[in-house]
């Protein structure tokens, strides 16, 4: 399972290391996306296989279901992680992520994200989320 939280910076090439704790969930090629709220998505090959076929089944004739396909898809590049645990990360999305050198990778369970730190500090922030107003509605999620 992919969990925690770890700073890292990018070089000048726009590489990254991938901390040891999630280098063997992630796999030594991996997919990375754009993802929501800013960040990039980074999925395992077998994640990402059973992400693409959750894709597959959205209907082609929704505007909707195809914009969130192209999102996901158009973007998306396979990363492999080098001798040094370093991977390259495509300067568009970098560019969609507002990447430039320090960087936060967290781990979600089933993927990684990876964020601008500043836009995750903003994100992660007491006045944007409350861990009591989340515990309310994931009691419609049956959590």
């Amino acid at each position: 399972m992919l969990i925690g939280e770890y700073e890292h910076s990018l070089d000048a090439k726009g590489r990254l290391i991938m901390p040891a704790k999630l280098r063997e969930d992630i796999g030594e090629k991996f997919i990375i996306t754009k993802g929501l709220d800013g960040c990039l998505f980074g999925f395992s090959q077998n994640e990402w296989a059973n992400f693409e076929e959750k894709l597959k089944t959205l209907p082609l004739t929704n505007k909707n279901a195809r914009d969130f396909v192209r999102f996901f898809l158009s973007g998306a590049i396979e990363c492999e992680i080098d001798k040094q645990g370093r991977f390259l990360i495509a300067s568009n999305l970098r560019e969609y992520g507002a990447m430039e050198k320090e960087v936060v990778i967290i781990g979600v369970g089933t993927r990684i994200e990876i964020w601008n730190k500043e836009s995750w500090k903003a994100y992660n922030s007491d006045e944007n989320i409350s861990a009591d107003a989340i515990a309310e509605n994931m009691t419609m999620l049956g959590i």
